[in-house]
C-alpha cells in the first residue's frame, strides 16, 4: 500500500518535492520503504552508526511510526544511519518508556534525486493503524515535518489525529 506524506504548513521544505511510504505485513512484521523525492543532496543525512537501538534519532533527518495500542500507544524511529528506536506511551506523551518491540532499518539507498529507507517493525499486540512521519533536516538548518495527517497548530506526530492508515492484512506466506 503506498501512501504520500504531507509537510506540515508552517515548516520549510525547498530541498523535497514528495515523500512516499510503501506499507505492507511481512508475516509478525510491518514492512516500511520510505521514499524522499527531490534534491536530496540538500539533506542532512545522519553518518552511518551500529543498527542498534539508540535514543534522540528523532532530533535530525527520521522516520517515525506510531501504532496505538490498548494500553496507549508505540513510537518508532527509523534512522538512516541504521539506528532504532522503539518506546511505549501510556497516554497523549505521557508514561514513555522504552518499549519491547524492535525494529531494523533494512538499508538506506540515494541519488542525487531519490533516496529511499526500508525497515521492519514488530508491531506492538493490538496495532490496527499507524501514523507515519518524517522529520527532514537540510543542510542549511532548516527542518521540516511530513505526516499522513497534521492536528492544527504545530507539527504533532503523537496527536491521534495523525493516526490515519488502517494496516494491510498479512501477506500470504
Amino acid at each position: 500500500m503506498l501512501v504520500t506524506l504531507t509537510p506540515h504548513p508552517d515548516t520549510p521544505f525547498a530541498a523535497i518535492d514528495r515523500i512516499e511510504v510503501d506499507v505492507g505485513r511481512r508475516e509478525e512484521f510491518i514492512w516500511l520503504r520510505f521514499a524522499v523525492y527531490g534534491d536530496v543532496g540538500r539533506v542532512r543525512w545522519p553518518e552511518a552508526a551500529d543498527p542498534d537501538r539508540a535514543d534522540d534519532l528523532w532530533r535530525q533527518t527520521c522516520f517515525e511510526v506510531f501504532v496505538p495500542t490498548d494500553d496507549g500507544y508505540r513510537e518508532f524511529n527509523l534512522s538512516p544511519s541504521g539506528a532504532w528506536a522503539s518506546y511505549r506511551f501510556d497516554g497523549y506523551r505521557t508514561g514513555m518508556a522504552p518499549a519491547d518491540e524492535r525494529a531494523q532499518v533494512l538499508g538506506l539507498e540515494a541519488t542525487e534525486t531519490w533516496a529511499t529507507l526500508e525497515a521492519l517493525i514488530e508491531p506492538p499486540p493490538g496495532g490496527v493503524c499507524i501514523g507515519l512521519s518524517a522529520v527532514i533536516e537540510e543542510i542549511d538548518g532548516g527542518i521540516s515535518y511530513w505526516a499522513l495527517a497534521h492536528p492544527p497548530g504545530k507539527p504533532d506526530f503523537h496527536h491521534p489525529d495523525s493516526f490515519a492508515l488502517i494496516l494491510p492484512p498479512p501477506e500470504p506466506a
